[in-house]
């Protein structure tokens, strides 16, 4: 990475992407890529908590909305690619899972981790926006004004 804005777009838009799977497909996809990359921590998943801001009308004053369970860790491969990765809730193996994802991309695997883990979890993404748009779709009430007639 160049650390040019493009480059930190895709990264965050990629580490969204690993953050938002489930934990149980990530792990499946990740299965399918092969031996896990030899790796040093330089923070191991840890767990803590993150306070939630918000504004009203998105333009208002911004308070404090709660707290969210969150799992941060950091490594390093054998190769010296960094990997970081934040995960909602408690799992440090989803948590070490993005990390190594972060990383690898980084590195010559990148076009093997993007079309065999990143392009099936948007799919599954997509798809399951989709349904969700259309089950709300499906409760959708339209109203209309009839002309009374008068002049």
């Amino acid at each position: 990475m160049d650390g040019t804005g493009g480059d930190q777009a895709e990264r965050r838009d990629r580490m969204g992407l690993v953050a938002r799977a489930p934990a149980a497909e990530l792990a499946r996809l990740w299965a399918g890529l092969g031996t896990a990359p030899r790796f040093a921590w330089l923070r191991p998943p840890e767990t803590g908590t993150v306070m939630l801001r918000g504004r009203a009308g998105a333009t208002g004053a911004p308070f404090n909305l709660g707290e969210m369970t969150v799992t941060r860790a950091s490594l390093r491969l054998d190769c010296g690619a960094v990997g970081h990765a934040w995960v909602q809730g408690r799992d440090r193996g989803k948590a070490e899972t993005a990390a190594l994802v972060d990383a690898l991309m980084q590195t010559d695997a990148a076009d093997r981790v993007r079309a065999r883990l990143l392009a099936p979890l948007a799919e599954a993404e997509r798809a399951r926006r989709d349904a969700r748009a259309r089950k709300a779709a499906a409760t959708q009430v339209e109203f209309f004004t009839m002309v009374r007639g008068e002049g």
